[in-house]
């Protein structure tokens, strides 16, 4: 987000030293062998506005300073004439430094001017007998609020020449009998932005032109440099760097790589440098648990470098606490602060600062060491093993060596070409090193995501950390109770796309992807275990990886370090953001800053070059645009035309809306004159602008200022309403389903326990059923040792060879006497083996699917009739027997569900019922072994689902619909209820486009509700990408125009831009003032031809595109209740409205009409989809509040039309042509009047039904065809789900 108003380069410029005055006393003072080492004083100070309209020679008011500047408070300052003069003692005691000015200084209110003064001389001031080198070195400001400022100081000498007589002169000729000596003055240029590099750059070159003038014009020549550096704009995060020249170099300010992180004009390589990659993994674990870190070194520039290079590493969480990596002797007990603090000092006062607090870390840039000061060796945990070795893997691959790289070119001999060169191989180095320490944070943090509630703001810290390695809880103990891991959490849990999120999708393995497709509980699969008797460290932990997050997950966020040869490993650059081509936009050459009409000239030239740069630019390079639009508003801005700025900030929304400066433009819109308001309110963009940017701000007042909160899981410490209840299984992370969890609140509160006061409650009269907290600390314990005990099963390899790679045992008896030999039945969610005894061995009893009958009969054993369960299957004779004894009744139950689970999935092609099957399962295990009590069986049949649903509906699927269903998937799995499936889109996969570019495979778009869009990976059926919020309303429409832009109409009347690689929505067209209801796209005459495409809504309004564009090209009205789709037919558009159908021209003029036939006038919503193809000429039209389609021959709409019923049709929502098929979308009754999705398949030559489809549970709301191979179907919300067809 853009600050509130325009900023540019420069914030203050301050100069330091000792006055002329002050000097000749000193001199008195030094003849009488006082000590050289004086206090420095302010003496000049210089902050923009550098000049304003009212100060020209007209006079008049001007609001605006014409300077890239804030509005700010200013503090003056008086010189005081009569203060003593002040030196340092040999005790090394100061009195208080001394601000002077030249008669008034003002400097911006956020400015200390005494620490300032110690931090420009963090050595002292000295009077010396020898000139020193020019030295610069780099200050960070942070104010209460925890916002930063940035400073670059630069040293220089100057020679004083005193007479005899105690005169002075400076830079003068020299004379007989005088005595030389050299102050040293520091100039400091502070910005809001972190500008190293440039800032320094900017004053070598100053440097160079104050040494060679004279001394009257000093100055003023520091204020025209100051002046200068306020008219430099900030570029906006992107590709578009800006470049200025101030004489001898071209200076270049780059941009933010992304608007989530801070601008970086640093060498990131230098840590590298000076120390190995192990020191570099302790600082930045010493940083992560926010430890108070000290850097030590004797060049004060490496302090603000290297420190604001760690800062960068650990990227995006954020150190939260007191930092100031340089610290004047003077500052050295801010170290006895209590919390934690990143600070620096020179190395001189190592034992100083060591011998005054124990825990220190003391991190020495020079030696390249990492200690504590308490000892020699730092005992701080370890960053975790796997990322620890991918990280110094990659790091000792680095090129860090510039001189190495261009050993082989020629010698250059133009200075700035040199620089640029320079530049583009610190910019190479620096995205490896990104990539690099992204990696590494992804490794350590990924899984994090896996144990966040994102309903309930929740993360269960106590099972993240027993799915990590027990070498490694220690780390995590500790980084998880810090402000900044906290800061982090709040960010995922909001969902930010941000670099880590990105490389965290990049990464991420297939089967892992595969999770989102299954909702299963936390056991480890085949594959998992395999993998730990492989593994050589496998016998540290039975544990390893308890809790784990899914069924199929590989849980290898990168290259699996400890299997892979670490030769063989490779890093590919840009793992995290696509690379894109930087390019550089020229300021013209400055004007004398200190004259208002050579400023507003700047400008109107600022504004004439950025327009040049918009026109020449290509519409496709959208990125590039955005990054003008932005720069010529900005400049707009400050020139006091606020109108123009207005316009071009809205043109944001058709380039990149990811820059767009809400908060600048809300300053901006308060600002305006009443005239100018007025003169904006009258363009209708602008003012759409103006209503829009004052919701934006009702909306963001109404936000928690913190982002939100984030809450750890914790048991309850009361009794549980079901309301309650289902939120605090929620947060557990046990399941998600509400209707799940209320079976589960219903099992727990079946009755009271006899042995118990008041285990769990019924629901007497008057009152409400409750859950106490002893029972839901009983359940979720339990279930949490059951997870554990999934983990040390120990199963012989003899037993993995049959078993699937993705299979779990979820559930293992105790040592039983079966018909099959004596052993324990284990069950998976495919079948039921028998670990055999003695000789271990695996003998399997049956799969789920091949299950006849299961019941309990009684075996005699002496005297006695002892339980046994019966398994009848079909691929045996025999039936399989188990005296299973007490645990009889339970494992009947559970075979019973998961058989019907089993049923239900084949026959419906949906494996999600298997998957809630199993869940049950394990809850109906959970419910006996904390109940232990007589009821505790009974309470368990509450949760079984699918053997209660096979009795109350057909287990059977029409055997048209089976045959014709190749596959459903379940989108609202991360959901806590299903989600409406609004509209689906089909786009094929791109040869030549890298996955990392987001080509490859073909993607499934589909659309939920309230603005969620999601993306699969249409190969494997695997979510392939976090969802995209796309607004907060109902999504009608999509449309795929290119190969990068998806537009999707929704009703709050925006049409969204999604980039179809990047898989990010980044723009809006905003031209509709209805809800948008269709899209449609025309075909292009030949290659030259523009792309358009056209768009409809609700209030009747067609606008057509220009695609490369985005502008309109024309808009119109069209007479008709509620215009509902568009579609493109030879030439003419053709618009469906709830009253009738029309063939509109290209000028918006009506063709021909064709009206609601005359039986269906009763009807309220008329028609609600249509379909015209070239083969027959037909006009085809479905009503939504009636059973049948109409039909039309399109060369004769007056001939009678065709009407085709269908059979239990209560309205047709959509339609699709496919092949030679018309497939319509309904919504249908079933026998008990329930509503219910079907889907007819006609025969488009003949008009009559082939098939008839039971599709869903609740209506079918869209449809779309893949490649004519594939139909997929989404359904309402109380199915939520997406039905993949085959197509004959």
């Amino acid at each position: 987000m853009a600050e509130n108003v325009p900023s540019g380069l420069l914030e203050a410029c301050l100069v330091l030293g000792v006055s002329s005055e002050r000097l000749k006393d000193i001199h008195l003072l030094q003849g009488k062998g006082k000590e050289s080492l004086v206090e420095a004083e302010v003496l000049q100070v210089h902050a923009p506005p550098f000049v304003t309209k009212e100060s020209s020679s007209n006079g008049t008011q001007q609001d605006l300073a014409p300077a890239f500047s804030r509005t700010q408070r200013r503090r003056s300052f008086k010189k005081k004439r009569d203060r003593p003069l002040s030196t340092i003692s040999d005790s090394g005691q100061t009195n208080e430094p001394v601000v002077a000015a030249s008669d008034d200084l003002s400097v911006p209110q956020n400015i200390d001017l005494i620490a300032l003064l110690q931090l420009c001389f963090p050595d002292g001031l000295r009077i010396t007998n020898e000139s020193r080198e020019d030295s610069y070195h780099f200050l960070v400001f942070t104010d209460v609020f925890g916002n930063q400022t940035h400073g670059v100081v630069a040293q220089y000498c100057k020679p004083v020449h005193f007479h005899q007589d105690n005169g002075i002169h400076q830079n003068g000729q020299q004379l007989n009998k005088l005595q030389r000596l050299y102050t040293t003055y520091s100039i400091c240029v502070i910005s809001k932005y972190p500008y190293y590099n440039a800032l320094r750059d900017c004053l070598s070159g100053f440097l160079l032109q104050l040494k060679t003038s004279r001394l009257f014009d000093f100055e003023e020549q520091v204020k025209e440099f100051s002046a200068k550096l306020a008219l430099v704009p900030i570029p906006p995060p992107g590709p578009l760097h800006v470049v200025f020249n101030l004489r001898p170099f071209q200076i270049e300010l780059p941009s933010r790589l992304d608007v989530d992180r801070p601008v970086m004009d640093l060498d990131l390589h230098l840590p590298f440098l000076c120390f190995k990659p192990k020191q570099i993994l302790q600082i930045i674990s010493s940083i992560l648990m926010e430890q108070r870190v000290v850097f030590l070194s004797t060049d004060w520039a490496k302090l603000t470098l290297v420190s604001e290079c760690f800062m960068v590493f650990i990227h995006p969480l954020r150190w939260q606490h007191t930092f100031v990596p340089v610290l004047s002797r003077q500052m050295l007990d801010f170290i006895m602060a209590p919390t934690a603090f990143l600070m620096g000092c020179h190395t001189s006062h190592f034992d100083e600062v060591a011998e005054e607090l124990d825990e220190l870390v003391l991190i020495d840039i020079d030696q390249g060491t990492v200690s504590s000061s308490s000892s020699n060796r730092l005992e701080l945990p370890d960053v975790p093993l796997t990322a620890r070795e991918c990280f110094i893997f990659r790091a000792k691959g680095l090129q860090l060596h510039y001189d190495l790289d261009v050993c082989h070119a020629a010698s250059r001999t133009d200075i700035n070409e040199l620089r640029a060169h320079r530049r583009q191989w610190q910019r190479k180095v620096n995205s490896v090193i990104l990539n690099i320490t992204m990696e590494l944070i992804v490794n350590i943090f990924s899984e994090v995501c896996d144990f966040l509630n994102y309903g309930h703001r929740v993360f269960n810290s106590e099972e993240f950390l027993r799915s990590r390695e027990m070498t490694d809880h220690t780390f995590y103990k500790k980084v998880l109770d810090t402000h900044i891991f906290h800061s982090f959490l709040r960010d995922r849990l909001n969902q930010k796309n941000d670099a880590f999120t990105r490389m965290q999708l990049n990464i991420r393995s297939e089967t892992r992807r595969m999770r989102t497709m299954t909702e299963s509980p936390r056991r480890p699969t085949m594959e998992v275990i395999s993998r730990k008797y492989l593994r050589p460290e496998n016998g540290l932990n039975s544990r390893l990886g308890m809790s784990m997050p899914n069924l199929a997950d590989h849980r290898l966020l990168t290259v699996p370090v400890r299997q892979t040869s670490m030769g063989t490993m490779t890093f590919q650059s840009g793992s995290w953001s696509p690379s894109r081509p930087i390019k550089t936009f020229k300021l013209p050459e400055f004007p004398p800053p200190l004259s208002y009409q050579y400023v507003q000239g700047y400008y109107n030239d600022l504004i004439r070059e950025l327009s040049k740069a918009i026109s020449a630019a290509s519409p496709d390079d959208s990125a590039l645009l955005a990054r003008y639009y932005y720069l010529r508003g900005l400049v707009n801005s400050v020139a006091g035309k606020r109108v123009d700025a207005l316009a071009d900030f809205q043109s944001l929304y058709k380039t990149d809306m990811d820059i767009f400066p809400a908060e600048l433009l809300n300053a901006l819109v308060e600002s305006l004159p009443a005239e100018e308001r007025r003169t904006a309110e009258r363009r209708p963009d602008l003012k759409r602008l103006i209503s829009r940017v004052k919701r934006e701000n009702e909306r963001d007042r109404a936000r928690p200022v913190d982002g939100g909160s984030v809450k750890r899981f914790e048991l309850p410490k009361k009794h549980l309403h079901m309301e309650d209840f289902v939120q605090r299984v929620q947060e557990s992370g046990i399941v998600r389903d509400q209707g799940t969890i209320q079976r589960l609140f219903e099992a727990l509160t079946v009755g009271v326990d006899s042995t118990s006061q008041s285990v769990f409650y019924l629901e007497l009269e008057g009152q409400q059923k409750q859950v106490d907290p002893e029972t839901f600390c009983f359940f979720y314990n339990y279930w949490k040792e059951t997870e554990a005990a999934a983990q040390d099963v120990d199963l012989p390899a003899v037993v993995l060879e049959h078993l699937e790679t993705d299979e779990c045992v979820y559930k293992l008896s105790s040592s039983v006497k079966t018909s099959y030999g004596v052993g324990k039945i284990a069950m998976t969610q495919r079948r039921l083996f028998l670990l055999t005894e003695g000789r271990p061995g695996y003998v399997e009893i049956t799969k789920f699917r091949d299950i006849e009958d299961v019941k309990i009969s009684s075996a005699p054993f002496l005297l006695l009739r002892i339980p046994a369960l019966k398994i009848k299957t079909s691929h045996r004779k025999e039936t399989f027997e188990a005296n299973l004894k007490s645990e009889c009744d339970l494992w009947h139950l559970m075979i019973k569900e998961m058989w019907a689970g089993r049923k239900m999935a084949d026959n419906h092609k949906d494996p999600q019922f298997m998957e809630q099957a199993l869940t049950n399962t394990l809850l109906m295990d959970a419910v006996v072994g904390c109940l232990q009590s007589q009821k505790a069986i009974f309470a368990a049949t509450k949760l079984a689902y699918f053997d209660k649903k096979k009795l109350e509906v057909p287990m059977m699927v029409p055997k048209t619909t089976s045959d014709t269903l190749k596959h459903k998937i379940n989108p609202s799995l991360d959901q806590t209820s299903p989600q409406a499936v609004d509209v689906l889109l089909y786009t094929p996969g791109q040869l030549g486009v890298s996955e990392l570019d987001g080509g490859g495979n073909p993607k499934l778009w589909c659309a939920l509700s309230d603005g969620k869009v999601l993306v699969f990976d249409a190969a494997s059926w695997s979510m392939q990408h976090n969802s995209v919020q796309v607004g907060k309303s109902r999504l009608n429409c999509m449309l795929a125009v290119n190969q990068q832009q998806l537009w999707i109409g929704s009703k709050d009347s925006f049409i969204y831009i999604i980039n179809s690689r990047s898989v990010s929505c980044n723009k809006q067209l905003t031209e509709h003032r209805g809800e948008v209801t269709g899209l449609a796209l025309e075909e292009r005459t030949d290659k030259f031809s523009q792309t358009v495409a056209y768009s409809c809504s609700e209030d009747s309004s067609v606008i057509v595109w220009d695609v490369s564009t985005l502008q309109v090209k024309r808009q119109f009205r069209v007479s008709c209740d509620r215009l509902q789709s568009i579609q493109i037919h030879n030439g003419m558009l053709w618009c469906c409205g709830r009253d009738c159908l029309l063939e509109v021209r290209r000028n918006g003029t009506v063709h021909r009409k064709v009206s609601l036939p005359d039986h269906l006038l009763s009807s309220p919503r008329g028609f609600s989809s249509f379909l015209l193809f070239n083969e027959s000429q037909e006009l085809w039209a479905g009503l939504a509040e009636a059973g049948e389609l109409c039909v039309w021959h399109c060369r004769d709409l007056s001939k009678p039309f065709i009407r085709i019923q269908l059979k239990d049709c209560a309205g047709v929502v959509c339609m699709i042509k496919v092949k030679n098929q018309i497939w319509v979308g309904c919504r249908g009754r079933s026998a008990d009047g329930k509503t219910r999705g079907k889907i007819y398949v006609l025969n488009k030559d003949r008009y009559t039904v082939e098939k008839e489809l039971m599709a869903h549970e609740d209506s079918v709301q869209t449809l779309c065809s893949a490649e004519d191979r594939y139909m997929l179907s989404g359904a309402a919300q109380a199915d939520g789900k997406i039905g993949i067809w085959k197509v004959e």
